[in-house]
C-alpha cells in the first residue's frame, strides 16, 4: 500500500498543509475550534512504563501501530461572550528535533485568529508541549499586554522546585522541560492568575485542577445550552481507553495520575459530554462509553 504522502493529487496544492488542522464547534452558545499543533515522536515505552514489552506489542499489533509512532499534539480555542481564550499553546518552534510539532502561530493565522485576539491563556501544565508556543520569537510582543493567562497555583509552586523522581524520561526532557518552565515563568509572571481547585474563565468555561499528571495539572470544562466538552490536557493518552492503569514516564505522579484518568472516564461515560484531549488523533472530539469493566473511545463523526 502507497504511504499518503506518496498518493498523487489530481489538484496542484495551494498550501503545504495537505491535512485538516482546524475543526469547529458549538457548545450551546459558545464557540470551540479544536487546532493541531502538529505530532510528536514519542516512544511507546515511554507511553508504558510500568508494562512488560509484551504487553505493549500486544496492545500496539491490535492497534495495527508500529513501535514508533507520532502523537498528536492539540489546543483549544474558545469564544465565549466577549472572550477569547486559547486552551493550551502545543510546542514552539524553540526545540531540536520536532520538525512536524510548533504550528500554531501559522495555524491559528490560518483560522483566522490574531494573538491580539485572545483575551486569556488557559494553561493545563508547564510541560514545554503545553507552554512552548507562547515561546517563540515574537510572540509575547504580538499578545495584549493585559492578557490573563490562568493556571494552578500548585503548578507554579511546583515548577520552583521540580521533582522528577517518579518520572521515568529520555534525557535531555528532564532538563528541557525545567529550563522551559523556568523560562515561561520568567516571561510570563506579570500575566498570571492563579486559582487554586476551580476557576470560571469565562461564562461556561471553568478550569479544574485534576492534580496526578503534575501537581497543578488542569483540565477545562465548556458548558452551554445543555451541551458541555471538557478538555482533559494529559490526563488521557490513547492507550488509557485500553488500559488507563499504564502509566506514562512523564507523569509525576503516577499512581494519582491513573486515579484521575479512572475517575474522568467515569463522569464522561456518566454523563456522555464531549471529550478533546492533547494527545488523542486529531480532532480528538469524541465521547466514552463503558464496555463492561473497560472503556471505549467513540469518535464523533465529523460534521462537514
Amino acid at each position: 500500500m502507497s504511504a499518503v504522502h506518496s498518493i498523487p493529487h489530481t489538484v496542484e496544492a495551494t498550501s503545504r498543509d495537505l491535512v485538516p488542522s482546524r475543526y469547529a464547534l458549538k457548545i450551546g452558545e459558545i464557540d470551540v475550534m479544536v487546532i493541531s499543533d502538529g505530532v510528536l515522536p514519542i516512544p511507546f515505552e515511554v507511553m508504558s512504563t510500568n508494562v512488560a514489552p509484551a504487553g505493549r506489542a500486544a496492545w500496539l499489533d491490535n492497534m495495527l501501530l508500529p513501535e514508533s509512532f507520532d502523537w498528536a499534539v492539540n489546543v483549544v480555542v474558545v469564544r465565549s461572550g466577549e472572550q477569547i481564550i486559547l486552551i493550551d499553546s502545543g510546542l514552539g518552534g524553540e526545540f531540536e528535533g520536532f520538525p512536524r510539532a510548533g504550528q500554531l502561530v501559522k495555524r491559528l493565522e490560518a483560522a483566522g485568529i490574531d494573538l491580539a485576539s485572545l483575551t486569556d491563556v488557559v494553561l493545563t501544565h508547564l510541560h514545554m508541549d503545553h507552554v512552548g508556543g507562547l515561546l517563540g520569537d515574537g510572540v509575547k510582543e504580538r499578545l495584549r499586554p493585559d492578557v490573563r493567562i490562568h493556571v494552578a497555583a500548585a503548578e507554579v509552586a511546583f515548577w520552583e522546585s521540580p521533582d522528577f523522581s517518579r518520572t521515568v524520561m529520555p534525557p535531555p526532557i528532564p532538563d528541557v522541560l525545567r529550563a522551559t518552565a523556568k523560562q515561561f515563568l520568567a516571561d510570563y509572571r506579570g500575566q498570571l492568575r492563579q486559582f487554586d481547585e476551580e476557576y470560571e474563565v469565562a461564562p461556561g468555561v471553568v478550569a479544574r485542577r485534576t492534580g496526578g499528571h503534575t501537581p497543578g495539572h488542569c483540565v477545562v470544562r465548556i458548558a452551554s445550552g445543555g451541551e458541555a466538552l471538557t478538555f482533559a490536557g494529559d490526563a488521557v493518552f490513547p492507550v488509557a481507553f485500553d488500559h488507563p492503569d499504564w502509566q506514562n514516564g512523564f507523569e509525576h505522579d503516577p499512581e494519582e495520575a491513573v486515579n484521575v484518568r479512572l475517575r474522568l472516564f467515569r463522569e464522561l461515560a456518566a454523563s456522555g459530554e464531549l471529550l478533546v484531549a492533547t494527545h488523542l488523533s486529531f480532532p480528538s472530539v469524541g465521547r466514552v462509553a463503558i464496555d463492561g469493566d473497560a472503556f471505549r473511545w467513540v469518535p464523533g463523526y465529523w460534521d462537514y
